[in-house]
């Protein structure tokens, strides 16, 4: 896995601009007061995010309430990440408080719950990985045995019989802890019922590195698993595995990659006692490091990769997936054979359902400027060296250049997406399985990018779940193992003092890695629809301050008023945790906004294009000449890799 390797450090070390976005000008925008409608100015929307922490099998003697929750934050304001790399912290004006709720189970209900693990377990060789902690020279004990348990069926019983007093309609962790119980068993989680649309192969049954320790974030209505109502829960079991998602298995080498620096990571249950791989006054800590950097941060309540409204003249209502293939495999057309159109627009239909989506795709030939521009690229030569941007960036450069040969619904919806895949024959490298690349002027989307090949085909994987994944990027969804620390104001991914956060990929979410399923997460419908809810509040604003400024504001005045009424609305919607309801509410106050402006004779437009002048101003006195996009890889060193 290798994101942008430069934001961790850009967003730890450099001296953030804040962009203002509060720069109506002083007239009557200035002097129109209304109670939720903020004209020129930024949302201000907030939420108090309950959090449930069940500790299931851990015992208060150990994990002390008080050492869990002392690391934990207060609060959380998200930001576009993106912008991070151009130094430039853009909040999306939400902001979150905490509503810690803990919990310990009593007896009764831990013998039901792992009684019902008992009945799910079906006796497993070893994995890979179990044998691998069993050569360690200082494990603690040797696993004798194994069991696969599937993990949907896990998260549905937690769903269907909670403990008292949770409410697992919010969001919820449970810690599971089976070691020390006389009917425990070595077990690893399974999920197997999701083969890629487009090879057949099943990671799930297939790979070692797919058992796992964690699951959650299943959706009412998934079509392979959905729970029949919504659920926020994620459940996250150190007596299971070890697994490979964050190398637990390994307690010799504390510094896997040899920089100097230890490769935290959560050993098993076990491993927690004197002389094992963790003291046990630590496990309380390190289950809270887990909630905060991976289930507040990564799952519950993130920041978008990208700005959510896109980048249109006005918030679109309808979407072209635009998609266009390099046709360079002979004898295969990668078109038809790896890319589904109906899952990709199905899966993309749920997250962004205000949104009318499409899909039409044309062939063009691998060749030309296109073939020349892709294998400079794989040695990082520009084909362009008089921009100055560096070989990474011919995929985009290239494109842009020759865009107007693909853009051919211009005028028939709001934004059509460009998406180029490539399809390169047999033997030859290709730089990653996708990735959503930016403009690299301001850190806004611009075109995403696939790879299929044979090696790709062979190792399980065909264009359409790439697509899909690489499409949520380009919406604003971020992986669920890298993201921003609000409190800190850091942005980090699975590597040493964090190299734990790989647990987060164990999620029934079309942005992990773990290959296991096809789906938005409930997680990632709450966190789109929260971003969209300011992303409409914002440009009702915008154009609220444009239409005050008319010389014929007076004809608005029902319009703004109405807009102020549904603004309202959304924001109570949002605090009271119904982010499809806030979503809509804000959508309509921004639609009655554009009646008001035509009322009063302002281009709707106008709101865009400042945002957009104001932003690169901003930003483009920093240069950006490194790989600076979110490269979604098959690292060989990478789990995603691992048999």
């Amino acid at each position: 896995m290798r994101t942008r390797r430069t934001i961790a450090v850009a967003a730890a070390t450099a001296v953030l601009t804040v962009l203002s976005l509060s720069l109506a000008p002083a007239s009557q925008a200035a002097n129109t007061r209304y109670p939720h409608l903020n004209p020129g100015g930024q949302p201000r929307l907030t939420e108090r995010v309950p959090v449930n922490v069940v500790f299931l099998g851990y015992e208060s003697n150990q994990v002390s309430r008080s050492a869990f929750q002392a690391g934990l934050p207060d609060s959380y304001d998200p930001v576009v990440r993106s912008r991070l790399l151009y130094m430039t912290e853009e909040k999306l004006g939400l902001h979150y408080t905490y509503d810690y709720r803990i919990s310990y189970t009593d007896r009764r209900y831990e013998d039901r719950f792992f009684g019902e693990l008992t009945r799910l377990s079906r006796p497993a060789p070893l994995t890979s990985l179990q044998t691998e902690y069993n050569a360690q020279q200082r494990n603690v004990l040797d696993i004798t045995g194994n069991h696969h348990i599937d993990a949907p069926s896990v998260e549905r019983w937690l769903a269907k019989n909670p403990p008292a007093g949770v409410d697992t309609r919010r969001n919820t962790i449970f810690f599971i802890n089976w070691y020390g119980r006389s009917d425990f068993r070595f077990h690893v989680y399974t999920k197997t019922n999701e083969p890629d649309p487009d090879t057949g192969y099943n990671f799930g049954v297939e790979r070692d590195s797919r058992k796992i320790i964690a699951w959650g974030g299943t959706t009412a209505k998934d079509e392979e698993d959905g729970l029949g109502s919504t659920h926020r829960i994620w459940f996250h079991d150190l007596s299971a595995g070890p697994e490979s998602w964050t190398n637990n298995w390994n307690v010799d080498e504390p510094d896997l990659d040899g920089n100097g620096v230890e490769d935290y990571r959560m050993p098993p249950t076990w491993e927690y006692t004197a002389g094992g791989y963790r003291a046990p006054g630590k496990l309380a800590g390190d289950l809270g490091l887990i909630t905060r950097y991976v289930a507040l941060n990564l799952l519950f309540t993130t920041s978008p990769l990208y700005p959510t409204e896109l980048p249109t003249a006005e918030p679109p209502r309808s979407i072209n997936l635009d998609s266009n293939v390099y046709e360079g495999w002979p004898g295969v057309d990668a078109s038809k054979t790896y890319v589904k159109p109906d899952l990709l627009l199905s899966e993309l239909r749920e997250l962004r359902w205000r949104n009318r989506l499409d899909y039409d795709s044309q062939d063009l030939p691998f060749t030309g400027d296109a073939e020349r521009c892709y294998r400079l690229a794989l040695e990082d030569a520009s084909c362009y060296p008089e921009t100055g941007y560096p070989g990474f960036a011919n995929f985009y450069l290239q494109n842009q250049r020759e865009l107007a040969r693909t853009q051919d619904d211009q005028g028939r919806v709001d934004y059509e997406m460009p998406m180029f895949s490539y399809a390169v024959p047999a033997g030859t490298p290709v730089p990653a399985l996708g990735f959503a690349d930016d403009n690299w002027v301001d850190g806004t989307q611009s075109y995403v990018f696939a790879f299929v090949s044979p090696e790709i085909v062979e190792a399980g994987y065909g264009l359409t779940t790439t697509l899909i994944h690489e499409v949520g990027h380009h919406i604003g969804m971020s992986h669920p193992h890298d993201g921003y620390d609000s409190a800190s104001g850091v942005d980090y991914f699975p590597a040493d003092e964090f190299y734990f956060v790989g647990a987060g990929d164990q999620t029934n979410s079309m942005m992990s890695y773990i290959d296991l399923n096809w789906d938005f997460s409930q997680f990632d419908h709450d966190n789109s629809d929260r971003f969209l809810t300011a992303a409409y509040n914002e440009a009702a604003n915008r154009l609220a301050a444009d239409v005050l400024d008319s010389p014929r504001s007076h004809r608005a005045r029902d319009e703004l008023a109405a807009a102020d009424r549904l603004l309202g609305r959304a924001k109570a919607a949002l605090a009271d945790h119904q982010y499809a309801t806030a979503h809509a509410y804000a959508d309509q106050a921004y639609t009655v906004v554009v009646d008001g402006a035509r009322q009063a004779g302002v281009p709707t437009g106008k709101v865009a294009a400042q945002m957009t002048a104001e932003a690169k101003a901003a930003r483009t006195s920093v240069e950006a000449n490194e790989p600076h996009e979110f490269v979604d890889s098959l690292d060989p060193e990478g789990p995603r890799s691992q048999p």
